[in-house]
């Protein structure tokens, strides 16, 4: 899979720039429409945040009025007014996607900084990769940024963080620091300067300046078709710029796995590949990456997801299973720093598979509008497509008693995300950064509630992103599908392959937060770590030390069950540590309950039936701490 070609921004900016007034006022209304008629977290956000997006978007609307073909602003311009509003929301779901040329390019520097603290505790910006093949003099990973354009990094980082659209101060901040050298332009708009000038401690200490020219290539196409009418394309729940980044970089630094992928994103291989040399073959290996890793307390397993934006969330489901099956039963590290999101079934399908409590999937709550019911009103009896009946009649009741959301029903069918039960027995530990967003952090908020394991992060919160998101695309889709199409759907076709994005179904946490919105609130970790420069240049030693101490400290439990079916007696034999009691079912019918001393017991069960479903679940001074299932 080759690389795409490479061109200077400015010439790139030179082909932009051919949309009418008339257009121009289109993608205005539209934004107006889905504002206020769709986007879920509109109160919520004018009050957390003190903006006004309607009035902005009104302001703009009739300044148009008043400009003709030749006194209109400059196209860079109205791009840039347009996604000005679309983030002052702080909602990285709902997004102004700039049209053609901009779709699918990304404006990118030949490196990437990341931020780590000293043993003082002060902060440093390193160079941690490079584009192959370029060079610069005592330049490469390890080489310290100390000023941008001549200010100060940490200054220039925090501006950049305050033009986007982080729900809190550590996702700003992330997200201004990634945004320094990779901008998606479909969702962000092109750099004010052609080239930017870095100041920096070079690799031999010495004091360096470097100019280097923004340059525009083509990033990897997207999993999925986000305006299809697909289960996969309803259920996201995606950080699009986030998703973007995460291609761009797999296209500028992980080549190996594009040519493993062919250029489709998330692939899933016929036969499992092994990216570095310590990895365990996957078939996802833009998805997975899974390997054992020693720490100053042991030997545990390290796996980390990428991304949960695949179509196939079973086969996601599995593939995690396989990796954790082979990987060290003593304790595993899941690690989902950086990642923005994708299928919420992915999510909450894969939690089952660590904890022996029945998941409850995130219920969800559409605002209450006329235009949203009119959607759930004609797909409220679609089983077979996309099933909008749980959140119809209490839109419907909305009209009379003045609610401002509809219920909340899970996304996420309950079922699935039950289907299989827990697979690892060790202790497990969840490593987040600010940039954990959507269906990662719903992954996150179900792996608290749900009381799963210890969470550690790099920042004091997550991303904060609570919900499903839809596209202006399927939301028209909705109004025309099935046959015939509504005449009066108020959504019009967008010029030039323009888009919107718009959060449309708030997530809630289930347990002791139960009704709580993710939205801006996130998920705080139990403890915290501080990136050191090991971590940034040596694989994250210190950030696994001390995930290695956390599961260290945390019970280890084995639950293994053999059986045999003779006629139609069944012999179950149990061997554990850790537990000192198991409850056998037979097709969730209870048959035996067994305290255990830890010597390995064998019990008879009769009239058993092959395809019966046998159930142990074990327990630890009277709390459930461990479940398997199986087949007889």
């Amino acid at each position: 899979m080759k690389a795409a070609a490479v061109v200077p921004l400015s010439q790139f900016l030179d082909s932009a720039g051919t949309l009418t007034l008339d257009q121009r006022k289109l993608l205005v209304d539209q934004s107006l429409l889905l504002l206020e008629q769709n986007y879920v977290h509109l109160q919520l956000k004018v009050a957390m945040h003190a903006v006004n997006p309607l009035q902005r978007l009104r302001v703009m609307r009739a300044r148009m009025e008043r400009q003709t073909a030749e006194t209109m602003e400059a196209e860079w311009l109205f791009h840039r007014q347009m996604s000005s509003i679309f983030h002052s929301v702080r909602d990285l779901h709902t997004n102004y996607l700039l049209p053609a040329p901009f779709a699918g390019k990304i404006a990118f520097l030949p490196f990437m900084i990341e931020k780590c603290v000293d043993e003082a505790g002060g902060e440093q910006y390193l160079i941690t990769r490079t584009v192959t093949g370029y060079t610069a003099p005592q330049f490469g990973a390890g080489a310290e940024v100390t000023h941008w354009n001549g200010t100060p990094i940490a200054r220039a980082v925090a501006l950049n963080g305050a033009q986007f659209a982080g729900s809190n101060d550590a996702a700003n901040l992330a997200r201004g620091l990634e945004s320094l050298t990779l901008r998606p332009l479909v969702i962000q708009s092109p750099p004010d300067e052609d080239w930017v000038t870095l100041t920096y401690v070079g690799l031999d200490g010495s004091s360096q300046e470097l100019r280097e020219q923004w340059k525009v290539t083509t990033n990897l196409p997207p999993m999925t078709d986000l305006d299809a009418l697909t289960p996969a394309s309803a259920s996201m729940g995606l950080d699009l710029d986030s998703d973007e980044k995460s291609r761009a970089k797999k296209a500028l630094y992980v080549r190996e796995v594009v040519d493993l992928e062919r250029g489709q994103s998330s692939a899933e291989l016929k036969n499992p590949k092994a990216v570095g040399g310590d990895d365990l073959p996957t078939t996802m290996p833009g998805v997975f990456r899974a390997r054992e890793v020693v720490t100053a307390s042991g030997t545990f397993g390290h796996l980390r997801i990428f991304t949960f934006s695949v179509t196939d969330p079973i086969a996601f489901r599995d593939e995690f299973v396989r990796l954790a099956a082979a990987l060290p039963q003593n304790g595993l590290i899941v690690d989902v720093r950086d990642n923005g999101g994708g299928h919420i079934y992915a999510s909450e399908f894969t939690l089952q598979t660590l904890t022996p409590r029945h998941i409850s999937p995130e219920p969800v709550q559409f605002i209450s509008t006329p235009l949203n019911l009119r959607i759930c009103r004609r797909h409220k009896d679609n089983p077979a497509g996309i099933d909008l009946g749980p959140w119809f009649d209490s839109l419907d009741l909305a009209t009379e008693t003045g609610a401002a959301y509809s219920a909340a029903k899970p996304i996420t069918p309950e079922d699935g995300a039950n289907a299989i039960g827990q697979t690892y027995y060790g202790p497990v530990v969840l490593i987040t950064d600010a940039r954990v967003y959507s269906a990662t952090d719903i992954f996150t908020a179900g792996f608290a509630d749900h009381q799963i394991g210890q969470i550690l992060g790099v920042d004091e919160n997550t991303g904060a992103g609570g919900a499903n998101v839809w596209t202006h695309g399927l939301l028209a889709t909705l109004l025309n599908e099935p046959p015939p199409p509504d005449e009066t759907s108020p959504y019009v076709a967008l010029p030039n392959g323009a888009n919107l994005r718009v959060a449309i179904r708030r997530t809630l946490r289930v347990g002791d937060l139960a009704g709580t919105p993710v939205e801006d609130l996130g998920v705080r970790p139990d403890s915290t770590h501080q990136m050191t420069r090991r971590d940034l240049l040596e694989g994250n030693v210190d950030l696994l030390d001390a995930a290695g101490a956390l599961l260290a400290a945390m019970p280890n439990r084995r639950l293994d069950v053999t059986t045999k079916l003779t006629g139609t007696t069944l012999t179950v034999e149990l061997d554990v540590d850790g537990l000192d009691r198991v409850d056998l079912y037979l097709d969730d019918r209870p048959i035996s309950s067994e305290d255990l001393a830890g010597d390995p017991i064998s019990i008879d069960i009769v009239d058993v039936t092959p395809g019966q479903l046998l159930r142990a679940d074990g327990y630890s001074a009277g709390t459930l701490t461990a479940s398997r299932r199986s087949v007889v």
